[in-house]
């Protein structure tokens, strides 16, 4: 056994010498290697950690193809968003995540992705011809998607592929029928809701979310119609300013006197669910959020959606801004196998079957260019030019700290009470003084 270990062996020999001979061969054999090929690494088995949403559903969808592509099999799994983010802190927190990709709300998760190191830098995969398929195109995606994605260090570890715009869906049938125009300001959302509350028929006048966490983007959204983000560039809590106090007694008034039975227990799914069985006239969330609304076998308002960008307070026009990214783990042992799938599910082919679905506004500048598409979608022209006119106005709809999940939390309560009838500037003002050392600690570490 020593010798065969100290001894070349005849083969070894022989190869050596065939390998000596052929060199040029060998050199070109290995310049092909180093070539770009979908099936490089055929036989992994990927996991896949995604929120439940539209956008999965397509991704879901695409996995066939991708497998057929690359010979990589995927294992995807769909959590609730809040429970995902839950499971995302928590799997990346132990340093051995069960999942090679994972989606988060940059919105919420990013300087958290951050400051935890979750997420290898894309860069040099976007970077290397051998692991980046040459009609990729990184370029195609917009400048604002990527520097939402960037992180402060400037490095990039996820891929943007989702924005999404707040806006206003409203059921035109019900507009109609009392003769009631789009809202043009802030403070006629709530006249016209007013209008078209109905509770003996089972009709709300307004639907939004009203529970705890979920509520928060429906203030901030508000809040920039004062032309006010609820932290300042500098750090500073604007939560108990006069505007700040305005946004939250219109969510109150919206909610409380023109919203349906039970609303301080919604998240997006039940106001979703309300609006398209006929039973709101008005929405005010993500405008990702169409697909099932035109999806017969789901909704009874098929054909009969609007969608309204949302209108201006009284300082200024901002649609509140959110987007989602996907990265690979660095945990992962598989991650040029998981660069192909991100790559993959965010190419032009699906980022435009994103916006033809519905289901909301992709990271790719490429998809708004086809024309074709556009006037095929079910959707109709209303929808795209309700979000185009949304990304001109956008602006971050949550602050970019480190804890948003407790931004939203304690801030969720006081806006959960004032639902239920407290004063909206004494409630705010003690989210204010229970959130401030939090965030400043955020800062410090």
């Amino acid at each position: 056994m020593t010798d065969s270990i100290l001894k070349p062996t005849r083969r070894v020999l022989l190869a050596g010498g065939a390998a000596a001979i052929a060199s040029p061969f060998v050199l070109r054999k290995a310049q092909a290697q180093g070539a770009f090929d979908w099936k490089k690494f055929s036989g992994q088995t990927i996991d896949v950690l995604l929120v439940k949403n539209p956008r999965s559903d397509l991704m879901q969808a695409a996995e066939k193809e991708f497998t057929e592509l690359t010979g990589i099999k995927v294992s995807a799994e769909q959590v609730p968003e809040q429970q995902q983010r839950q499971k995302a802190v928590i799997e990346f927190a132990s340093g051995k995540p069960s999942f090679d990709v994972s989606g988060i709300s940059l919105h919420v998760q990013k300087r958290m992705a951050a400051k935890g190191k979750w997420f290898e830098n894309l860069e040099p995969f976007i970077k290397n011809p051998s692991l980046t398929a040459p009609d990729f195109d990184f370029a195609d995606f917009g400048a604002g998607p990527v520097a939402y994605a960037r992180q402060a260090d400037g490095s990039l570890d996820t891929i943007p592929f989702f924005v999404d715009y707040w806006m206003i869906y409203y059921n035109k049938e019900l507009f109609d029928a009392k003769g009631v125009a789009y809202p043009k300001t802030m403070e006629e959302i709530f006249t016209v809701a007013q209008k078209l509350h109905d509770p003996a028929k089972g009709v709300a006048g307004f639907v939004s979310r009203g529970l705890k966490n979920a509520n928060i983007p429906v203030w901030t959204s508000l809040m920039l119609g004062q032309g006010m983000e609820t932290v300042s560039p500098e750090g500073k809590l604007l939560t108990d300013t006069p505007e700040a106090v305005w946004a939250g007694e219109l969510y109150r008034k919206l909610n409380k006197e023109t919203g349906p039975v039970g609303q301080v227990g919604f998240n997006w799914n039940e106001c979703q669910t309300t609006f398209m069985q006929g039973r709101a006239a008005m929405w005010l969330d993500g405008i990702g959020f169409a697909t099932p609304l035109e999806d017969p076998t789901k909704s009874r308002i098929v054909g009969k959606v609007g969608y309204g960008v949302t209108p201006p307070g009284p300082k200024a026009h901002h649609a509140g801004m959110f987007a989602d990214g996907m990265g690979i783990s660095r945990g992962s042992s598989k991650k040029e196998a998981a660069w192909l799938y991100l790559q993959f599910m965010t190419n032009k082919k699906n980022q435009i079957a994103m916006l033809k679905a519905g289901a909301g506004a992709p990271g790719r500048s490429s998809a708004y260019l086809d024309t074709e598409t556009i006037a095929q979608s079910k959707f109709g022209k209303q929808y795209f030019d309700c979000l185009l006119a949304s990304a001109k106005i956008a602006r971050a709809g949550l602050p970019q700290i480190v804890p948003v999940t407790e931004f939203r939390d304690v801030f969720g309560v006081a806006l959960t009470n004032a639902i239920g009838g407290a004063d909206v500037a004494a409630e705010l003002k003690k989210a204010t003084e229970t959130f401030a050392p939090v965030l400043a600690k955020s800062e410090q570490g």
